[in-house]
C-alpha cells in the first residue's frame, strides 16, 4: 500500500504532544507545539514507521491513506 496523505484528525481527540510520533519518525513527524508532518516527504520511503507511529500515538489522532 502506497502511503499519499499523513495528517493531524483531532475530530475524535487532541494531540497531546507526547512526541512518540517523532521518536518513531523524525523525517515525518515534528512536535514543537502540535505534531506537524513535514512537508515534502516521500511517504512511501517510511511506510512502516508511519504505521508504527500511528499504531503506537497514545491519542490515535495520526492518520494515513
Amino acid at each position: 500500500m502506497a502511503i499519499k496523505k499523513v495528517w493531524l484528525d483531532e475530530s475524535a481527540g487532541e494531540c497531546i504532544c507526547c512526541g512518540a510520533c517523532e521518536g518513531v519518525c523524525d523525517a515525518v513527524f515534528s512536535v514543537p507545539e502540535k505534531m506537524q508532518v513535514t512537508e515534502g516527504v516521500d511517504f512511501n520511503q517510511y511506510e512502516a514507521d508511519i504505521k508504527a507511529a500511528a499504531d503506537g500515538c497514545p491519542a490515535q489522532v495520526i492518520k494515513y491513506e
